[in-house]
C-alpha cells in the first residue's frame, strides 16, 4: 500500500551502517543460546526423501537435458537435496555445524521450504514441509486423492534466525537469503529440465495456504516473534505434465486445505530471546506481498543477449552440476598474491546478465534494476580500479547521468571493450578510474566494514540500485530488490566454484559511503550487497565430514 513506502524507507535508513556507528544489534553473542537451524513439526507423518542428485549427474555448463526428468519422489529428491539439503558437516574441536547446499547470512537458514502437490507418484496430495537435517517431508495437511496434478514450492523466513545476530537489519538479510533460495531451487531444477516460477499469490493468502496462520500449531511462548514465519513467495515446479495451476485452481486448493485436517506441532526455535527488534516485523508487514504483485513488476525486455561462452576445453576438472552445487561454500580468506584470470573474469560478469528464457532468470521475471560497482583488484591483463557493470540499457544511462557529474572524478569513463578485444562488447562494462592497488585495497576494505577478505580477492562487488524509482511502484519492491541482489550472488558463488574460486557474501558494509564515493548519495541510489570472488586458502583446522554420514545415495 502507497502509505507503507515512507515507512520502508526509513526502514533502509534506519538500518544502515556508518563509520560512525553500526545499526542497532545485540550487544553480545552467546552461541550456546543460537535459536534453532531447524524446524520440525512433532506428530506430523514422515516420508524419507532419496538422496537422488546423483543419478541425475551431467557438466555444469551442459544445456537442460533433451527430456526433462518425470516428477516423482527420486527426482523432487533430488532438487529438495540440491537447493535446501545439507551439503556438509564441519567440525573445529568441539565445535560441529552443518552447511547446506544455499548460502545464508552467518549460516543462519532463516528459510524455510514447503511442498504442495497433487498426483506425484509415491508421495500424498498435501502440504508437506521439508526438513533438510533428515532429507524427508512432514506432512502437514493430506487431501483426498484428485484434482488437477501440480507441484509447488513454498518458502517463509523465520526472521529471528537472522535477527538474533543482526538486530533490525536482520530484515534485509533475509530477503537477500530469499534471493539466493530462489536460485538455488532455479539451478537445482534445470539439472532435471524443470523451470521454476513464481505465483501471483500474496502474502496472506500464502500463510493460509502453508499453514503459517495456525497459531495453535505453533508454540506459545511470551516471545512470539521468535516463533512465526514470515509467508515468502509460492512458485510452480513445471515438470512434466505439471503447468502452473490456474487462479482458479489455486483457489480450490486453498480452500481445501482451509477444511483439512492438520497434523503436527512446530518445534521451538528460541525460548528465551535476549532482545527484541519490533522494527523487524513492522518492515515486514508493510512490505508484504500483494495477489497481484507479479503484475506490478517491471517487464523484461531486454536486448537479445549471445549465449554464455562455452567453458574451456582444458577445465576438465569442472565438477558435475550436483557436485558443483554440494561444494559451494562461503571463502573465509582469500590468497592475494594470485591473480584471477580475465575469461574466467568476464564468464562471470556475462552471467549476471538477464537471459529471460536460462536459469535462474525464471524465477525472477523482471527487469534488471541492480547494477554493479566493481572493485577489480586482481584480474590478470585489466588495471585495479574502479569498474562499473550495468544490467540494462536504463541502467547504464542512469548510471553515467548521476555518477559524480560535477567533480570530475569520473569524466574519463571508458567502455572496457574498446581498449581490451578479450571483453564481450554486449557486457557494457565501465572502467570509472583506474586505482593504485594499494589505494584500492584500503578503499574496498573500508567500505566493507574494515573486512580484509573484501581487500585480498580478485574482485569484490557492491550492489547498487534506485530505491525511491523501484518503491514508487508498492512497499513489496522493496522485498525485490533484495531478492534480486541474493539472486546475483547465488550466481556468482556458483560460477565461481565452477572457475575454481570462491565467492563470499559481505552483509556488512557502510551504506551511505559507498553511494559517496561514486558522488551519488543525493540521486536516489542506494547499496544493497557486497560480495567477494578470489582463490581461496584453506583451513586446514576445520573437518568435512559427510551431509548425511548414516545414509547412502
Amino acid at each position: 500500500m502507497p502509505e507503507n513506502i515512507p515507512f520502508i524507507q526509513n526502514y533502509h535508513a534506519r538500518t544502515r551502517h556508518h563509520f560512525e556507528a553500526y545499526a542497532a544489534g545485540p550487544g553480545q553473542l552467546d552461541w550456546d543460546a543460537q535459536p534453532a537451524p531447524f524446524r520440525h513439526f512433532h506428530g506430523a507423518p514422515c516420508l524419507s526423501l532419496p538422496l537422488s542428485a546423483d543419478q541425475f549427474e551431467r557438466p555444469w555448463h551442459d544445456p537442460a537435458p533433451t527430456a526433462a526428468v518425470p516428477a516423482g519422489l527420486d527426482s523432487i529428491g533430488a532438487v529438495l537435496e540440491l537447493s535446501f539439503g545439507l551439503s556438509a558437516w564441519k567440525s573445529w574441536g568441539p565445535s560441529r555445524w552443518a552447511l547446506r547446499c544455499n548460502p545464508s547470512s552467518g549460516n543462519l537458514h532463516p528459510t524455510e521450504s514447503y511442498l504442495l502437490c497433487r498426483g506425484i507418484p509415491g508421495l500424498a496430495d498435501g502440504v508437506h514441509h521439508y526438513d533438510p537435517l533428515q532429507h524427508q517431508l512432514e506432512s502437514r495437511a493430506l487431501l483426498n486423492p484428485g484434482g488437477s496434478p501440480c507441484l509447488l514450492l513454498g518458502l517463509s523466513s523465520i526472521m529471528w534466525r537472522e535477527a538474533w545476530k543482526y538486530g533490525e537489519r536482520a530484515f534485509r538479510y533475509c530477503q537477500l537469503d530469499l534471493g539466493h533460495a530462489l536460485g538455488a531451487i532455479a539451478y537445482a531444477a534445470q539439472l532435471l529440465g524443470w523451470q521454476a516460477r513464481p505465483l501471483a499469490l500474496g502474502s496472506e493468502r500464502l500463510a493460509k495456504l502453508l499453514g503459517l496462520n495456525r497459531s495453535e500449531d505453533f508454540p506459545s511462548t511470551p516471545y512470539p516473534f521468535t516463533e512465526a514465519e514470515e509467508p515468502e513467495i509460492l512458485l510452480a515446479l513445471q515438470a512434466p505434465g505439471l503447468p502452473p495451476p490456474s487462479p482458479g485452481q489455486l483457489q480450490a486448493l486453498e480452500a481445501e486445505l482451509q477444511a483439512a485436517s492438520w497434523q503436527g506441532q512446530a518445534s521451538l526455535i528460541d525460548p528465551d530471546p535476549g532482545y527484541r527488534w519490533p522494527l523487524i516485523d513492522q518492515a515486514a508487514q508493510a512490505s508484504r506481498l500483494p495477489d497481484d504483485w507479479l503484475a506490478s513488476l517491471p517487464a523484461s525486455h531486454p536486448d537479445p543477449l549471445p549465449p554464455l561462452p562455452a567453458p574451456d576445453p582444458d577445465a576438465a576438472n569442472t565438477p558435475g552440476h550436483a557436485a558443483l552445487i554440494r561444494q559451494r561454500r562461503s571463502g573465509q580468506r582469500y590468497n592475494p598474491r594470485l591473480p584471477l584470470a580475465k575469461d574466467a573474469f568476464y564468464r562471470m560478469l556475462d552471467a549476471l546478465l538477464p537471459r529471460p528464457e536460462t536459469a535462474p532468470w525464471p524465477v525472477l521475471p523482471s527487469a534488471a534494476r541492480v547494477h554493479l560497482l566493481l572493485f577489480v583488484e586482481r584480474v590478470e591483463g585489466l588495471p585495479p580500479g574502479l569498474y562499473l557493470l550495468p544490467r540494462s540499457p536504463a541502467g547504464a544511462e542512469a548510471l553515467r547521468r548521476d555518477i559524480a557529474p560535477d567533480d570530475g572524478r569520473f569524466t574519463g569513463q571508458a567502455a572496457v571493450a574498446r581498449h581490451d578485444p578479450d571483453c564481450p562488447p554486449h557486457l557494457g562494462l565501465i572502467c570509472l578510474a583506474p586505482l593504485e592497488l594499494s589505494e584500492l585495497q584500503r578503499l574496498a576494505r573500508a567500505l566493507s566494514c574494515h573486512q580484509d577478505i573484501a581487500a585480498t580477492g580478485a574482485f569484490t562487488l557492491g550492489f547498487l540500485a534506485r530505491m525511491e524509482e523501484a518503491l514508487a511502484l508498492g512497499a513489496d519492491h522493496y522485498r525485490h530488490l533484495l531478492r534480486e541482489a541474493g539472486l546475483l550472488g547465488q550466481i556468482l558463488y556458483l560460477e565461481a566454484e565452477a572457475a575454481g574460486v570462491r565467492g563470499t557474501g559481505i552483509g556488512c558494509f557502510f551504506d551511505t559511503a559507498v553511494t559517496r564515493v561514486l558522488g551519488i548519495e543525493e540521486s536516489g541510489w542506494q547499496s544493497l550487497y557486497h560480495f567477494t570472488v578470489g582463490h581461496l586458502v584453506p583451513d586446514s583446522r576445520i573437518e568435512t565430514g559427510p551431509p548425511y554420514p548414516d545414509r547412502s545415495p
